[in-house]
């Protein structure tokens, strides 16, 4: 996911993403402890588009609070 898709994406979408998201990680980590992980580089990815989207998120607060 690139930052340009994540910012032009509206408030709900952000969040709804981000349970989507976060609910992967939680399963990739019990794929992880039982050893059924196959693609151990997306347990990177989510978690960098974790923080891409709370990043994006606290941007887009700030700027309805300045503006």
């Amino acid at each position: 996911m690139k930052a340009v898709d994540v910012r032009a994406m509206t408030e709900d979408q952000l969040g709804d993403e981000l349970l989507k998201l976060k609910k992967e990680q939680f399963n990739l980590r019990f794929q992880k402890a039982t050893g059924q992980l196959e693609k151990s580089s997306r347990v990177r990815e989510v978690r960098r588009d974790i923080a891409r989207i709370k990043t994006i998120m606290a941007e887009k607060k700030a700027a309805a609070k300045a503006g």
